[in-house]
């Protein structure tokens, strides 16, 4: 489990980085507002592109059981036709830009100096579409050959590339908002060339007919594979776009500092990910041995290490919280409120470990359509707490309803575990 968790978690870890350092750099211009506004360019931007990550989850899946298979032409074909849908889905969402930028930031609320400050960050960061859905399928790739080390050194790089570009085009050119967007999409180009000179999918040994790369029931495949996890994801996507646009409704501060809690919840997310993929994988091999106490060990592996590293994060937000705050942003007001919120980010890794580690559990089952319903369960249960919530207590309504959400999908998962054991 630590062998192959460890090195994922570096990887996920250096993935919300991007996040952080916008919300930094964005957290020390002059007024609330562009931190608002990079918050909700955000939320749109993890929506788009997190809509697509079942282009990493499917390529992991097809490349690990190609490369089980030593069948290397299967390989290099999983991974050129995953490539043409990250190029085809990146390639829409830049020619339908202006109607996905100004529609979703209506959905989405703010003030008017909010939605100017998220259009300026979304329009420029919208060119790296294809980029970042090409990177889902080359860290898919280099996760289903297990070359986990190479795959933290393009996260590394990526963020590395990042934190420079945006400190020049904000500090040195004085972009503002805009240079943020513009400093991401550059490095998700840049990690992707790298990526892409690393893997080498065009070189031609064997050669690769297009009619077979070009074959209909092999996309369907590649889109069916994750079908149930997408709406997974996209409903957990839902949830969050929720709970920023909620946020909005109760001003710029409380919008600025909900995006600050939420990115330290995101590296919490990030880091117990890693053992999910992890659980993944040794769940998905001790079903296919049939072999039903190598599974109860897993399990309980998983849930005994990540629930180690879930107390680990509160401890350190407990510790160091009001801390971290003050290094992402110099607004008084956004700092003060954000650490009144500050505890419920205390709670959360220990509330929603449950929740992480069963969708590596139903995932490495192939019991998707339990995760989808779950998750549609789950959903339905949030939005009616959280609305309810949130009337009643403000912002503070709104953070148990977050809570709510990760118990519910814990407790809607948790019932049909026994359904796995009892068809071994």
């Amino acid at each position: 489990m630590l062998t192959l968790a460890l090195p994922i978690i570096l990887a996920n870890l250096a993935q919300p980085v991007l996040s952080l350092v916008d919300t930094m750099v964005a957290g020390h211009l002059p007024g609330p507002w562009f931190l608002g506004g990079v918050a909700l360019g955000g939320v749109l931007f993890n929506f788009l592109f997190w809509s697509f990550s079942f282009l990493r989850m499917a390529t992991t899946g097809l490349v690990a059981q190609a490369w089980g298979a030593d069948d290397s032409a299967l390989v290099r074909k999983h991974l050129l036709r995953a490539l043409l849908v990250a190029a085809a889905g990146g390639g829409a969402i830049v020619l339908l830009q202006k109607p996905i930028i100004e529609t979703g930031l209506a959905l989405l609320g703010g003030s008017e100096a909010v939605y100017e400050s998220a259009a300026a960050y979304a329009f420029a960061r919208i060119w790296s579409a294809p980029a970042s859905l090409g990177n889902f399928v080359l860290l898919g790739y280099l996760l289903g050959r297990q070359r986990v080390m190479i795959s933290l050194a393009l996260q590394i790089a990526l963020n590395v590339i990042n934190l420079a570009a945006t400190l020049a085009l904000v500090l040195v050119f004085d972009w503002g908002v805009a240079g943020i967007g513009a400093g991401t999409a550059l490095a998700e180009w840049a990690a992707f060339i790298i990526g892409l000179a690393i893997v080498r999918p065009f070189r031609a040994n064997p050669a690769l007919a297009w009619r077979d790369l070009l074959d209909g029931a092999a996309f369907r495949r590649l889109v069916a594979v994750n079908r149930d996890i997408f709406l997974r994801s996209l409903l957990l996507l839902i949830c969050f776009g929720w709970f920023a646009r909620s946020g909005a409704a109760e001003g710029d501060a409380i919008l600025a500092a909900n995006a600050v809690l939420l990115n330290l919840h995101g590296i919490t997310s990030y880091g117990l990910d890693g053992f999910a993929h992890a659980t993944e994988t040794l769940v998905g091999s001790a079903i296919g041995a049939r072999r039903r106490e190598a599974l109860r060990r897993v399990i309980r592996a998983a849930f005994l290490w990540s629930g180690l590293v879930a107390l680990l994060f509160s401890l350190c937000y407990a510790v160091a919280g009001s801390q971290i705050i003050a290094l992402l942003t110099n607004q008084e007001d956004v700092r003060a409120t954000a650490t009144q919120f500050l505890p419920y980010v205390i709670a959360l890794p220990l509330i929603s470990v449950f929740g992480y580690m069963l969708d590596g559990v139903f995932i490495g089952a192939i019991r998707t359509r339990d995760l989808r319903n779950s998750m549609f369960i789950s959903t339905a249960i949030f939005l009616v707490s959280a609305y309810g919530l949130q009337q009643i207590w403000g912002n503070h309504g709104l953070w148990m309803g977050m809570i709510v959400l990760m118990v519910a999908r814990t407790v809607t998962l948790g019932r049909n575990l026994k359904h796995i054991f009892s068809e071994m």
